[in-house]
């Protein structure tokens, strides 16, 4: 019989698995404030378990514990980039930023990506499989356990399409956010998108109070089909609609990301457009300058157009910030670090 994953489980599921283990439902209690308030690595950790107790879980659940395979960090902002190896010998990367406000951290929700864009790195291999909540949840974990401090802010922006692994990812925010867990604020949890409306519209429905990111990246629908294959499926009117609808819905304003390339999407035409196509909606723009990615030829815009292009959106009306880059010192872009390291294991 496969066994369960016991950190995928809420609260209430778990109370039924110890009334059907034939144990008292405040196990239940015990072994969720274990795995996600204590963030234990295994049942051997929990010290007001009995051993029977712990041979009997063992039996019947798996423990989903990363291991972190290697940790870059920044000498300019001191971001960390971590790999970490799961259960099955595939590896996933997140990143810790310390900001001001708080901790972040911007972690994977697949192993790979089938998605496609032009110039993201964690898609070049394709998709290799989704990730289970408690995988997103553990890369949390596994970062606070390093680096002693609490995260407030998680990015679900890593590799793979967080919508493509819908209900892992509804599964995820729910453990997240639960008071008897971490009990982090929808409101400080992000998901990124590259633009799947159905699913868009049924995350909409969710009313959740999580903000979505947009990846965007182009104005027009041509421009757009040549970065991000998903453009070809759906256009940027019905893409709009979209978010308007989700608004509607949540009444949370839409994020677009917009990574500016030089000579492809960063100049002052693209960016009327981008103010024309986005007026009206109930938004925000992060404009990213590029990670250089060795596999693609798409190069970062230079510091002035990337200004300029801020201040022709903020002179239409139009609320835009340029992303502070972190961890540039490091493998950066998203699929980057694993990427390298699959890559030497080959050559090795």
């Amino acid at each position: 019989m496969e066994k369960k994953d016991i950190k995928s489980l809420t609260l209430t599921e778990l109370k039924e698995e110890m009334t059907a283990l034939g144990e008292k439902p405040f196990r239940a209690v015990q072994l969720y404030e274990w795995m996600h308030q204590k963030q234990a690595r295994g049942f051997e950790e929990m010290t007001n378990i009995s051993a029977a107790m712990k041979a009997k879980c063992g039996e019947s659940y798996l423990y989903t514990a990363l291991r972190i395979v290697t940790v870059q960090e920044s000498a300019i902002d001191g971001t960390k980039k971590y790999l970490f190896a799961l259960s099955d010998g595939n590896m996933v990367e997140s990143v810790w930023m310390r900001y001001k406000h708080g901790n972040s951290v911007c972690i994977s929700s697949q192993v790979g990506c089938r998605m496609g864009c032009r110039f993201c790195a964690s898609t070049l291999d394709g998709l290799v499989r989704n990730l289970s909540a408690s995988e997103m949840l553990d890369q949390i974990y596994a970062i606070t356990r390093e680096t002693g401090e609490r995260v407030s802010n998680v990015v679900v922006m890593g590799s793979g399409e967080p919508l493509d692994n819908y209900e892992n990812l509804l599964r995820f925010i729910t453990l997240l956010t639960d008071e008897n867990g971490l009990h982090i604020s929808q409101r400080n949890v992000t998901v990124s998108t590259c633009g799947i409306v159905p699913m868009m519209r049924k995350l909409a429905q969710e009313k959740l109070q999580i903000t979505l990111a947009l990846s965007l990246h182009a104005a027009t629908d041509e421009k757009r089909r040549e970065l991000m294959p998903i453009a070809n499926q759906y256009t940027l009117e019905e893409l709009m609609a979209c978010c308007a609808y989700y608004f509607e819905q949540t009444g949370r304003r839409i994020t677009f990301e917009y990574s500016l390339v030089r000579d492809v999407n960063d100049t002052r035409r693209d960016a009327e457009t981008l103010a024309a196509l986005i007026r009206g909606l109930n938004c925000h723009v992060n404009l990213i300058p590029v990670n250089p990615v060795k596999e693609r030829a798409y190069v970062q815009s230079e510091r002035q157009a990337v200004e300029a292009f801020a201040a022709l959106l903020a002179k239409k009306g139009i609320n835009a910030t340029v992303r502070r880059e972190m961890g540039r010192d490091i493998d950066g872009a998203c699929g980057q670090l694993r990427r390298r390291f699959l890559s030497e294991a080959e050559e090795g």
